[in-house]
């Protein structure tokens, strides 16, 4: 688990903001609502080879880690929790040793945001955040992430309060598609046509269907490879990857709902064999369309 190269940053391609911590201080007294909750860290860290974080004394600040791919692990006291791709775990604050990190042969690639507030306690247990839950499933949450990306660009832009205000604002949003995930799946409305929105809107609107590269590609008049570059650099993740996503996606919010068959769930994502589905599915989600369905009727 632990490896003699292990580090807390420094990956490629990372993202990362520290706020310093006077900077809200006078931000608190002129406008008290953003003490209620605020951002203190958030990072972006892709395939992280060899993270390791220890924290003796605990966290002061909750902690969300949000698993696109790979897998990593997290223990807090002498309890070890996986965390695999298509899952978050969200960690309250706490006193108790902490310690977490990359599986050795699948680095994980997260999107993680530390915050904290006057009433974080009461904050968590209202909302129900305990050590003990552990790693949660979800849907690929590309609306969570493009939140995220608000948030990172409005503190990349420095910390006036205009900037401190929409970041901190987003957090409530950004919490709550990972709270109620069901409730912020994204519709193609009001997107705006660039390159990528526009591959996207077409993968969605083709999500029964088998598509390849070359057909995204050709929406644009680009080479293969090209086109998959520029898609992997905007979105994290290679065209192919975020199609399979945005099918599981769909096959999610169908398992939302009572009634469809596992086999009519794979062939309304494209798959006319539905044991490699639920096999796909599983791998993506860490249960099987059956057992997600199971969780979501006693979620």
């Amino acid at each position: 688990m632990i490896t003699d190269h292990r580090r807390k940053d420094g990956f490629d391609g990372q993202k990362m903001i520290s706020l310093p911590g006077g900077i809200y201080k006078n931000i608190h007294l002129s406008n008290p609502f953003l003490s209620q909750l605020f951002i203190t860290y958030i990072g972006y860290f892709p395939k992280a080879e060899h993270h390791y974080r220890e924290r003796r004394k605990g966290c002061a600040d909750n902690i969300l880690i949000y698993c696109l791919s790979g897998r990593g692990w997290v223990m807090i006291g002498d309890k070890e929790y996986k965390v695999g791709p298509n899952q978050f775990i969200h960690l309250p604050a706490t006193t108790t040793f902490m310690r977490y990190g990359a599986d050795i042969n699948e680095p994980w690639t997260i999107y993680w945001v530390h915050y904290s507030g006057q009433e974080i306690a009461v904050f968590n247990r209202a909302l129900g955040i305990k050590i003990q839950n552990g790693a949660v499933n979800i849907p690929f949450n590309d609306k969570g992430i493009a939140i995220w990306d608000n948030m990172y660009k409005s503190l990349e832009m420095g910390y006036s309060s205009d900037n401190l205000a929409n970041a901190n604002f987003c957090l409530y949003h950004f919490l709550a598609t990972f709270f109620y995930p069901e409730k912020h799946l994204r519709s193609l409305e009001g997107v705006e046509s660039d390159m990528i929105t526009t591959t996207i809107n077409y993968m969605r609107s083709n999500v029964p269907n088998r598509m390849k590269i070359d057909d995204f590609a050709a929406l644009h008049e680009l080479s293969a490879s090209h086109f998959s570059y520029l898609f992997r650099k905007s979105t994290g993740m290679p065209p192919g990857d975020y199609f399979i996503q945005l099918k599981i996606q769909k096959a999610c919010q169908m398992l939302y709902k009572p009634g469809y068959k596992i086999k009519e769930i794979a062939l309304a994502t494209g798959f006319d064999d539905p044991h490699y589905f639920s096999k796909l599915f599983k791998k993506l989600m860490g249960v099987s369309p059956e057992q997600y369905r199971v969780l979501r009727i006693k979620g």
